[in-house]
C-alpha cells in the first residue's frame, strides 16, 4: 500500500528533516557572526529571560558554545556570555583585531609588504586562514594578519 502526502505536508516534513540534520551537524564550539545591527543577548534560552546586553555591531564574531532548541549560547571576544536566537547568527565568518595596532600584510609572512594598519577592536570579514595566518577584508582593504592577532578563529584552524 502506498501513501500519498499532500504537497504542503511533504514540504513541512522535508523542512523539519533538514532543520534536524542542520542542528545535528552543528559542531560545538564554532564561530559565527551577528547577522543584524541590533542583537539581544539574553540570560537564558528564551524570550522570557531578561536581556543582559544589546549588541549594535553587525558582523561581530561570537563563539557558539551550546544550543537549546533555536537558541545558541555565545561568547564574545571580551568573554561576555549569553543566549541569542539562531536567526540572529550568520555562518559568514569575521574576526576582531586584538592586542595593539596590527599591520595587515600583502602576503602571509612577517616581512611581507604592509598594506594597512588596524586598530584593536576592528571587525573584519574572514576570507581564509592557513599556516597561522588569516586573510581578512575591511573597508575594501584585504591583507594578512597572524592568527595570534585576531579573535574569531580557533588555534590552528584552517578556513577556506
Amino acid at each position: 500500500m502506498r501513501v500519498r502526502l499532500p504537497g504542503y505536508l511533504l514540504a513541512i516534513v522535508l523542512v523539519l528533516a533538514a532543520a534536524g540534520t542542520r542542528a545535528a551537524e552543528e559542531k560545538l564550539p564554532h564561530f559565527a557572526a551577528l547577522r543584524a545591527t541590533e542583537v539581544n543577548l539574553r540570560t537564558g534560552p528564551g524570550e522570557r529571560y531578561p536581556i543582559a546586553w544589546v549588541y549594535h555591531r553587525k558582523g561581530l564574531p561570537v563563539e557558539v558554545t551550546a544550543r537549546f532548541d533555536v537558541w545558541r549560547k555565545v561568547r564574545d571576544s571580551d568573554g561576555t556570555e549569553g543566549w541569542v536566537h539562531e536567526r540572529m547568527l550568520s555562518a559568514e565568518r569575521s574576526i576582531v583585531v586584538r592586542g595593539n595596532e596590527q599591520t595587515l600584510r600583502a602576503d602571509p609572512a612577517p616581512g611581507a609588504q604592509p598594506v594597512a594598519r588596524a586598530e584593536p577592536g576592528v571587525v573584519a570579514r574572514l576570507l581564509e586562514c592557513r599556516a597561522a595566518w588569516c586573510r581578512v577584508e575591511t573597508q575594501g582593504i584585504t591583507g594578512w594578519l597572524p592568527e595570534s592577532d585576531v579573535w574569531g578563529v580557533a588555534p590552528g584552524e584552517t578556513v577556506n
